[in-house]
């Protein structure tokens, strides 16, 4: 929690020392222009995954392809992707983009509860994970170089501690609580890694790898990671809310 504190409060004491502007929040003197068109590459591939991942989860809508295969399918093309060399951009972007699809058709059964329920939770799901990246990705952007990168491994113990209360829970049983602990520290822990692996992303195209296809990869897990709890959180907030209502009525 201490390095979550010196984060937002290094923001306060940078922004104390000048005064903030519309042309402070253009300056990116520190990324060069090399990098500065690398990040639009890796942010443009990062949208067309998302769109197939939209693409995904319509499929399961339609044909409710959604499940354990759709998982395996995703990892499948992540792993292939991953081992497939950086010359075959054509075919990398291909398996990003396969990768992106079943990744959307296997959180299609949550999308599509959350429709049936109430559709609005979705776009406000979305709406606030889109806001979330895109704030704590401009903070990484306009900081110093490698200034959060030690968060890294506070983070990786944060998915390590996710892992094994999973595993626990799994074998011995859950509870609400323990739930609810996963579900809020596993927010916290992927909002973290939007900044971490932003800078991280930087910081690799300063010293040369310019691989935008797995960067954005990087960033389109972080993305979903963030969304699939935001939209879990809203729904079992909604649910409450209708349970409530009901008792009252009674």
């Amino acid at each position: 929690m201490e390095s979550f504190t010196s984060f937002f409060g290094s923001q306060s004491q940078s922004s104390s020392r000048g005064s903030w502007s519309y042309d402070s929040l253009k300056n990116f003197r520190q990324i060069s222009p090399v990098v500065q068109t690398h990040l639009k590459q890796v942010y443009l591939s990062l949208c067309c995954a998302l769109v197939a991942s939209a693409v995904g989860a319509y499929l399961h809508i339609l044909w409710n392809i959604g499940g354990l295969l759709t998982t395996f399918a995703t990892l499948g093309c992540m792993f292939w992707l991953l081992a497939t060399p950086p010359y075959e951009e054509q075919k990398r972007v291909s398996l990003l983009m396969a990768s992106a699809l079943f990744q959307g058709a296997s959180i299609g059964p949550l999308i599509e509860l959350a429709i049936n329920f109430e559709p609005s939770i979705l776009v406000s799901a979305f709406m606030g994970t889109a806001i979330a990246f895109a704030c704590f990705s401009g903070a990484a952007m306009l900081a110093r170089r490698r200034e959060y990168l030690y968060l890294g491994g506070f983070l990786s113990s944060g998915v390590s501690i996710l892992f094994w209360l999973h595993f626990a829970s799994s074998i011995f049983g859950g509870s609400v609580a323990m739930f609810q602990f996963e579900l809020y520290f596993g927010l916290l822990v992927f909002v973290g890694y939007m900044v971490v692996d932003t800078q991280e992303i930087i910081e690799k195209a300063h010293l040369g790898d310019l691989d935008y296809v797995k960067h954005a990869l990087t960033l389109f897990t972080d993305f979903v990671a963030v969304f699939v709890r935001i939209l879990i959180i809203m729904l079992k907030n909604s649910s409450e809310r209708e349970e409530r209502k009901k008792r009252r009525r009674d």
